[in-house]
C-alpha cells in the first residue's frame, strides 16, 4: 500500500531501476478495468473530525486542503461543474465508514455517458441520481494527508441514489470457464532483465523530467528521441521494451462485466486495465491512443 495512490505506467517505473513491475507480473493478479471518468471523487469519514466529506484529490493537498463537510464548504472551495458534481455527491453518496475514491461517470437519466474521452453504454437507463466508478480505498488514523491507499478488491452495493460501476477483468487462457490467474510471459522479459544489467538508471528528479518529455511527445504527436532520455540511449531502448511487454500483457486481458466502451464511435475493450498484487498497482494503457485525447480535453482541468 502507498500514500495517495497514483497508478504508474509500467514503463515509467523502470527509469530509476525499479523492478517492482517485473516482480509483479510473475505472481497472481487482481485485475480490473480502468474506467475513464472525471473528475476523481474522494468521500468518506474525515478521521480528523468524524464527519462525512466529499472532495476531489485536493483533499490530500499538503497546503491548500479542500475537504468539504457541508454544501457551504463546496461553494467556498469549488466552482462550475465540479462544484455541481460535488453538491450531488454530498447528497447522494452513502455515508458509510471508510474513505473511498472513484471516478465520476455522470448523472442518472440516460444509458450513455462520455465523462472524459470514452463513451460508456449501459444495458438500461440509469435510474440512480449519480454514477461513480470506485477503485481505491484509504486508511487514515488522524489526517487525510497521511492516508494510505490500496486498490479496491470488493464491490460496493448500489443504493437507490448512487450506481457504482466496478468492471472486473480476467486473464484470458483460451477458455471462458478457466481463466488464468497469472500472465504468460514472453521472451521480452528476459531481454529486459539482461539489458537492465548494463543500463545507467536516473534519479527521481531526472525521471520526472523524462516523464514530462514523454507526455509532451504524446501531446504533440512526435516520436521520442535520445534527447528526451537525456542522451541515455540504452535507457530509451529499455523503455521501449517495457512498452512492448505492457502491450503483450494487455492483450491477454479481457473485460468480465460492466458497460460497453466506445471511442469515436468504435467499440473498444476500454481505456485499459489495472493490475495489482503485493508488489504494487500498475495500469496497462495504450498511451498513444488515449492520453493524447485526455491531454487535449478541457474538462475538469481545475478542481
Amino acid at each position: 500500500m502507498t500514500k495517495n495512490l497514483h497508478i504508474e505506467h509500467p514503463e515509467d517505473t523502470i527509469l530509476t531501476g525499479d523492478t517492482s513491475f517485473l516482480q509483479s507480473i510473475k505472481g497472481k493478479q487482481h485485475l480490473s478495468m480502468k474506467i475513464d471518468g472525471a473528475p476523481a471523487i474522494v468521500w468518506g469519514i474525515n478521521p480528523a473530525t468524524g464527519n462525512f466529506f466529499v472532495g476531489t484529490k485536493s483533499v490530500f493537498n499538503k497546503v491548500k486542503i479542500k475537504i468539504n463537510e457541508s454544501h457551504q464548504d463546496i461553494d467556498a472551495n469549488h466552482t462550475g461543474i465540479v462544484a455541481t458534481i460535488l453538491h450531488n455527491c454530498f447528497d447522494y453518496l452513502p455515508q458509510t465508514n471508510g474513505i473511498f475514491q472513484g471516478d465520476f461517470i455522470g448523472f442518472g437519466g440516460s444509458d450513455e455517458y462520455t465523462p472524459n474521452t470514452i463513451t460508456y453504454k449501459f444495458d438500461d437507463i440509469v435510474r440512480e441520481e449519480i454514477i461513480i466508478a470506485p477503485h481505491t480505498v484509504y486508511t487514515a488514523e488522524s489526517d487525510l494527508r497521511d492516508a494510505i491507499a490500496a486498490p479496491m478488491k470488493f464491490i460496493i452495493t448500489d443504493t437507490p441514489y448512487c450506481k457504482f460501476v466496478k468492471s472486473n477483468a480476467y486473464i484470458w487462457s483460451g477458455s471462458y470457464t478457466e481463466p488464468n490467474t497469472e500472465f504468460e510471459l514472453s521472451p521480452v522479459v528476459n531481454m529486459i532483465e539482461e539489458l537492465m544489467q548494463t543500463v545507467s538508471f536516473v534519479s527521481d528528479k531526472e525521471a520526472a523530467q523524462i516523464k514530462k518529455n514523454v507526455n509532451r511527445s504524446i501531446r504533440e504527436g512526435y516520436a521520442l528521441t535520445n534527447d528526451d532520455f537525456m542522451g541515455n540511449e540504452s535507457l530509451m531502448h529499455l523503455y521501449g521494451l517495457m512498452i512492448v511487454l505492457k502491450d503483450d500483457l494487455k492483450a491477454q486481458c479481457r473485460q468480465l462485466n460492466g458497460p460497453e466502451a466506445y471511442l469515436n464511435g468504435e467499440r473498444i475493450s476500454g481505456e485499459g486495465y489495472v493490475m495489482s498484487n503485493e508488489f504494487g498497482t500498475f495500469k496497462l494503457v495504450n498511451r498513444r491512443s488515449f492520453s493524447v485525447a485526455n491531454f487535449n480535453n478541457p474538462k475538469f482541468t481545475k478542481v
